[in-house]
């Protein structure tokens, strides 16, 4: 979604951001590298980690981006489970654009990726 956003907005941006290069984060994404260390905490259940990048995100982009980071990131994790408690494969696996992504992430190195088709 991200890649696909940035095409139709023509704005640059380095995927690898998403796999935790704060560089790559910070290309084209405001305060991409506080959100990138934001989220990464935040999916790790590192409390004090989250502590501090919640404040590093709050110091520079300000309550209103750090309130919405947080909703974003409560509201990703709740479709997550939702979809891997009840099965529910990623669109369209063989797809060019998919399987483009999921190479350059390398994806496929996570261990649930196993129990995706066509995920390799």
């Amino acid at each position: 979604m991200l890649r696909v956003s940035a095409q139709v907005t023509e704005t640059e941006i380095d995927l690898q951001g998403v796999n935790g290069d704060a560089k790559a984060a910070e290309t084209g994404v405001q305060y991409g590298a506080e959100l990138m260390q934001f989220a990464e905490t935040f999916a790790r259940r590192d409390d004090e980690a989250l502590t501090t990048a919640r404040n590093s995100l709050l110091s520079v982009a300000g309550e209103a981006v750090l309130v919405d980071a947080a909703g974003v990131a409560a509201n990703f994790q709740r479709m997550v489970r939702i979809a891997d408690s009840m099965g529910i494969p990623v669109d369209d696996m063989a797809s060019e654009l998919s399987q483009s992504i999921r190479t350059e992430l390398e994806l496929t190195r996570f261990e649930g990726a196993r129990n995706s088709r066509s995920a390799g």
